[in-house]
């Protein structure tokens, strides 16, 4: 696998919407979303040799929820796990947006 840091891509809105409905359906008792601030963020972009994020999938069994963790990662593909860690992001319900937090709003 080659890693590129360039990786995701730019999708429509009703492709975002499509995704975040079909989640819910799957999971409807499941946190929406969660949010993450710049400065932790930061905490791991800035690493030496960091050249994007990995985020995995985890479950929280203590609040019996999925929960996510984000690690930076190298040009070579490896997390760098002697670095920052990221978890206990602020989840939606509760931090969501104030307008529409049960669907992507338009804009």
């Amino acid at each position: 696998m080659t890693i590129n840091p360039n990786s995701g891509a730019e999708i429509s809105l009703t492709e975002a919407k499509s995704l975040v409905n079909a989640f819910r359906t799957k999971f409807p008792k499941e946190i929406k979303a969660s949010f993450v601030g710049v400065n932790n963020l930061n905490l791991i972009l800035q690493q030496p040799n960091c050249i994007g994020v990995r985020i995995y999938n985890g479950y929280d069994a203590i609040l019996g929820r999925f929960a996510q963790v984000l690690v930076g990662v190298d040009a070579t593909g490896k997390d760098l796990t002697n670095g920052v860690i990221i978890d206990r992001l602020d989840p939606c319900p509760s931090v969501c947006d104030p307008i529409v937090h049960y669907t992507i709003k338009s804009e």
